[in-house]
């Protein structure tokens, strides 16, 4: 008998006042009584609408179906069968919009916390060192992943456990794209991302570190050492401006380099050989997933935080748990604001900002609502620093040192619905190919090209 509470099992979590100071985890992950407990809200529904919303298609009814009974080995085997980073999906995915925005649950209260249930099996699997490591046997064939992100893991991933020969090559000197240096640590723990690293390891994967395909390598070089396909799965790491004045002055930051500087070279702590900027009042420029982790990382480094947003609350493009952890934490919102000037100090460093209010008109091609400023309604902020996180692109270097490989206006790489590219025996996913988007996308696209490259090389 299904249990019929309307609201989700709560998930345990650190106080907002005690997180807000340190880099722990916030989420702390359900016991093994919560989870069953969640699980059992589930209907087990024949038709279940919460796969259709799921990018990689895991079956969710069936391994929460295990946690009823108790069987997490069986749960972990039904999930990773789909899903090769359980453990990052089940924190940073936006179930909300997805799996869970489908469930029937939520029609009358709450949907299932699915994604907590991936989080608790995952991490159950991790404590437990069960992998799902079956694989078939090697086909002697080999393929070049580029990128080391969502996207690039989850291809191959899929390509080992079909017994190709997989080499990722990853620009950076540690493993997980986004995931490592995008990330924050109270989001998303490193060490997790190192052991689901560590599983594809396992299944035979080549991780070559330092290798920046398009100046250590060419494409074309890759297909010369052999390599039979290639994905590209390097992301879209090259940051956006507001392109207004003052961008230049010391105290700038994209969202990108801040983050980097705290999630991959952990600024944050007092003996770090790469410190960060030591920031009392600071401005984040956005409102998606990416400034709500500028904004709660510049809070627990002790900076007095805003977030500066064009639109209202309703238009925020973050995940609403984002967004209720980030109010919790003291960090306040000044919302139908726009910047319109960086202003500076004698030494060049940033002294205060000139702000617009804003109002919202009709909808733009986004749907959402335009908005418009509202004349002479200027007024200075007080800042010491700017975060800029108003969306990222692919970086060039890539498609510009690949011949024949075709791109759009927004400089991403061009594909078909499989993955391919108009190169032969290349493919792209993820935000490669579709600019700044959300992990599980990136996976699913990843899951979809390691599919279309083993059909291409067996017809080859």
């Amino acid at each position: 008998m299904a249990d019929m509470s309307p609201e989700k099992t709560k998930m345990p979590e650190q106080e907002p006042e005690v997180r807000n100071k340190n880099f722990l985890e916030v989420a702390k992950g359900y016991t093994p009584e919560l989870a069953r407990r969640e699980a059992n809200r589930c209907l087990g529904c024949k038709n279940p609408r919460c796969v259709e919303g799921c990018p990689v298609s895991v079956p969710i009814p069936e391994f929460i179906g295990h946690i009823q009974k108790g069987d997490m080995e069986g749960a972990y085997k039904a999930l990773s069968r789909a899903n090769a980073l359980p453990a990052v999906c089940g924190r940073v995915c936006p179930q909300e919009n997805q799996c869970e925005g489908k469930c029937v649950r939520g029609i009358k209260g709450e949907s299932v916390g699915i994604g907590r249930l991936e989080r608790f099996v995952a991490d159950w699997a991790l404590e437990n060192n069960v992998a799902n490591t079956d694989k078939e046997p090697d086909n002697g064939h080999r393929v070049a992943v580029i990128g080391s992100g969502p996207a690039g893991l989850t291809c191959a991933g899929e390509l080992a456990k079909k017994g190709y020969q997989v080499t990722v090559f990853e620009a950076f000197h540690v493993a997980g794209g986004v995931l490592s240096y995008g990330i924050p640590e109270f989001r998303l723990p490193k060490s997790i991302v190192e052991k689901e690293v560590g599983k594809l390891r396992d299944l035979g994967v080549d991780i070559r570190l330092n290798m920046v395909i398009g100046k250590v390598l060419s494409i074309d070089e890759l297909f010369e050492m052999g390599y039979e396909a290639v994905f590209i799965g390097s992301g879209a790491g090259l940051p956006q401006f507001m392109k207004i004045p003052g961008e230049s002055l010391v105290g700038v930051f994209s969202a990108n380099e801040y983050l980097t500087r705290i999630n991959l070279m952990k600024a944050y702590k007092p003996d770090s050989p790469t410190p960060i900027f030591e920031s009392k009042k600071v401005a984040v420029l956005g409102g998606g997933n990416v400034a709500m982790d500028a904004a709660r990382c510049a809070k627990r480094m002790g900076a007095d935080v805003h977030i500066v947003y064009r639109r209202g609350e309703a238009e925020l493009p973050a995940r609403a748990e984002e967004v209720h952890h980030a109010k919790e934490e003291g960090i306040h919102f000044d919302l139908l604001c726009n910047p319109v000037m960086i202003e500076g100090d004698e030494q060049g460093r940033v002294r205060s900002m000139k702000v617009i209010r804003m109002e919202l008109g009709e909808p733009d091609a986004s749907g959402r609502r335009r908005p418009i400023p509202i004349e002479g309604s200027e007024f200075e902020m007080e800042v010491d620093t700017v975060i800029v996180a108003i969306g990222t692109s692919p970086n060039p270097l890539i498609r510009s040192t690949t011949p024949g490989l075709d791109a759009n206006r927004w400089g991403c790489i061009t594909t078909g619905e499989d993955g391919s590219t108009s190169r032969e025996g290349v493919f792209a996913g993820g935000d490669a190919s579709t600019g700044a988007a959300t992990v599980i996308l990136a996976m699913g696209a990843g899951k979809t090209a390691a599919k279309s490259i083993d059909e291409y090389l067996k017809n080859k």
